[in-house]
């Protein structure tokens, strides 16, 4: 078809069997660019071959492909749409990949019948999604004209079976659905157990968002059988990118899949992007008028660019009408290959003709990378009324009912975690942290009766429960803090949220715990009871917030308030401090841009060495940040909200060694 700040609480298809070779088109040939010629941190370009477009097969025209679904590693079957008259039907291709390119043969082809053996064709069925099953012997495909799910066998193309469609998903005026916008794309898992229909457009009763974001939904299939029938189970909630539309799918399993979003611009061609999709624990909105009503963020399923195809290399790909990069068309056909070396697998693109001299039959082949993806295997709660002993706290706030609590407090309460890290050096089983909440109630000016201190907790996952087990008091009895802290004259002089802003947490080498604050920023070192051992360490840069002790009068502070050290990184040795600023400094010109900065612990000083890698949007902060290995960071990339407002909570892994051109690490940090 034409396209169109704060964790609350701690959780963690009669067959006309054709052996004709296929004509290959004048000039037509395999095209590949240099070895691994990247489009994307984890996607390459092998090559591609126009080899298929305007050829013949067994007198019908090679055109409409689809839908692509391998039933060996160099082997698939390609659907054609609805191409004039012509009979439904699909190709047995022959596709490889190696040093000579990309090559494409049409092998055979399986005309499509209804049960009593008359060909469905193209003003009767529009294929658009096919899933080989396993064994062989039959497919699923979907047309998207009524739309219809339909079992054929291979053997003689004939319809065996169907599968129920939910009413509104008909074509309108029968249903919601658009002509032309309905089952694009179909696939199944491995094991058969699961089938997925997705929509290309949205019903009628979801529409598109104010940024013309498409709110579809992908129907599951659930099958008890191995695969022998299907029934709806579920519908879940996915947004395309603004003015694309959602073309196919590949399951991969684990509720995870690969999503193939399309659009077309008449002057300026195609938008073609494949993500990584993430449907662990997401809804089922059948029981959902309108998506359009959907308020928490948590309801639509996840997804991640894996590749856009306009970054890719052109390659001396030619295009027949304007195109963004000539190596782009109608693509709308997607499957995924054989292993790799390096842990890759190989996947194939297909593009669409539709049966006109404009368009290009294409077939792609990239290199991709599918990293894991997280999984919550279950979290333990501290409940925010679970207060520890201390002094009356929260005098200095208004008496509003905080979670059901009237101010003040009966001892001092555990806010969230803003840092959490082994209780005992060395320790990487989780069972026993050391877990600092930050400056109490949020402002310096209501937290002077907060005291600062990092809680021994053993997570109790079994239970959903934490236990609290002791903490350490960070204190300031030898008068190392320069400044007027709020238990000035008191001979512990236990730090308070008016003194620092405490948010991220590491341990050196020898056992000293360094502090990052917020209100300096600065550094703070302890030792393991908490007793501050130095100075605080400011920025050497001369950055200030607007709480900085060390503020002039009149000086203008260059760190917004509550944007300082947030996090914090420590080399795995424990001599490498990496402190990084959660926001934007205010006279920098990139406000997407983060800044690391290196701290030599041996040495007691910043080293100079800075990093810069950049957010995806603005209004997004650093959460806390930790050494996977080498020199490669995982981070915490968020926004500031909780609960339903939430919209970005998500791991990135940038690499210190690896800056770009324009200073930046990486480019930009990958999702994880």
């Amino acid at each position: 078809m034409t396209s169109s700040k704060r964790v609350r609480a701690a959780v963690v298809a009669v067959a006309a069997a054709a052996t004709l070779p296929a004509l290959p088109a004048s000039g037509a040939q395999a095209h590949h660019p240099s070895a691994g010629a990247s489009c994307a941190p984890d996607a390459s370009l092998i090559g591609f071959s126009d080899a298929l477009d305007k050829t013949t097969f067994a007198d019908t025209p090679v055109s409409g492909l689809s839908a692509l679904a391998l039933t060996r590693s160099s082997r698939g079957l390609a659907l054609v749409d609805n191409i004039g008259t012509t009979p439904a039907r699909v190709y047995d291709v022959d596709l490889n990949t190696d040093k000579r390119g990309v090559s494409a043969k049409v092998r055979g082809m399986t005309v499509l019948t209804r049960p009593d053996g008359t060909p469905y064709n193209g003003g009767d069925f529009d294929g658009e999604g096919l899933v080989a099953e396993r064994g062989g012997k039959t497919i699923l495909a979907s047309s998207e004209r009524e739309p219809s799910i339909r079992r054929f066998r291979l053997s003689d193309g004939r319809e065996i079976a169907s599968l129920p469609v939910p009413a509104r998903f008909q074509v309108t005026p029968a249903g919601e659905s658009a002509v032309n916008q309905t089952f694009e794309s179909l696939t199944a898992t491995s094991d058969g157990r699961t089938l997925y229909a997705g929509m290309e457009g949205p019903l009628s009763g979801d529409g598109r968002d104010a940024q013309a974001r498409g709110l579809q939904r992908i129907i599951e299939y659930g099958s008890w059988n191995g695969g022998k029938s299907y029934t709806p189970v579920a519908q879940l909630a996915y947004r395309t990118d603004p003015s694309l539309g959602l073309v196919e799918l590949v399951a991969l399993g684990d509720g995870q899949l690969l999503a193939m979003e399309r659009g077309f611009t008449a002057g300026v061609g195609n938008t073609v992007r494949v993500y990584l999709v993430n449907a662990t624990g997401a809804p089922d909105v059948t029981g959902v008028a309108s998506l359009s009503t959907v308020t928490d963020s948590r309801t639509w399923v996840g997804k991640e660019l894996l590749v856009d195809i306009a970054d890719c290399p052109p390659s001396g790909a030619v295009a027949k009408q304007p195109q963004p990069n000539p190596l782009l068309d109608n693509i709308e056909a997607m499957a995924l290959g054989e292993a790799l070396p390096g842990g890759r697998r190989l996947l194939w693109l297909l593009s669409d003709d539709n049966g006109g001299a404009t368009q290009i039959t294409r077939v792609y082949a990239l290199s991709v990378k599918l990293r894991p993806q997280p999984e919550l295997k279950s979290r333990a709660i501290l409940s925010a009324t679970a207060y520890q002993p201390g002094p009356i706290s929260g005098t200095q706030l208004a008496p509003t009912p905080v979670n059901g609590i009237t101010p003040p407090f009966p001892g001092q309460p555990i806010p969230g975690f803003s840092a959490v890290i082994p209780a005992s050096a060395g320790d990487t089983s989780g069972r026993r942290l050391l877990a600092m909440p930050d400056n109490g109630f949020g402002a310096k000016n209501n937290s002077a009766d907060f005291l600062l201190r990092a809680y021994y907790v053993k997570p109790r996952y079994d239970r959903h429960e934490v236990d609290v087990e002791g903490f350490i008091s960070f204190r300031d009895p030898n008068h190392k803090v320069p400044f007027p802290i709020a238990n000035e004259t008191t001979r512990e002089r236990l730090l308070t949220g008016a003194d620092f802003d405490i948010e991220s947490l590491a341990r050196d080498y020898r056992g000293d715990l360094w502090i990052g604050d917020e209100f300096g920023p600065y550094l703070v070192r302890t030792d393991k009871t908490g007793k501050v051992l130095q100075a605080p360490i400011p920025l050497p840069d001369g950055a200030k917030s607007p709480q900085s002790p060390d503020l002039a009068p009149g000086e203008t502070p260059t760190v917004p308030a509550s944007r300082g050290f947030e996090a914090m990184a420590v080399s795995r040795d424990g001599k490498w401090l990496y402190p990084i600023l959660e926001g934007a400094k205010t006279d920098d010109a990139d406000q997407r841009r983060r800044i690391v900065y290196e701290f030599d612990v041996r040495a007691n000083r910043y080293t100079g060495r800075t990093w810069w890698f950049r957010v995806a949007d603005p209004s997004l902060v650093v959460g806390d940040a930790g050494v996977l290995d080498g020199r490669r960071l995982v981070l915490i990339e968020r926004d500031n909200e909780m609960g339903p407002r939430s919209v970005v909570k998500r791991l990135l892994v940038t690499d210190l060694d690896e800056v770009g051109a324009d200073g930046y690490l990486g480019g930009a940090p990958r999702s994880t």
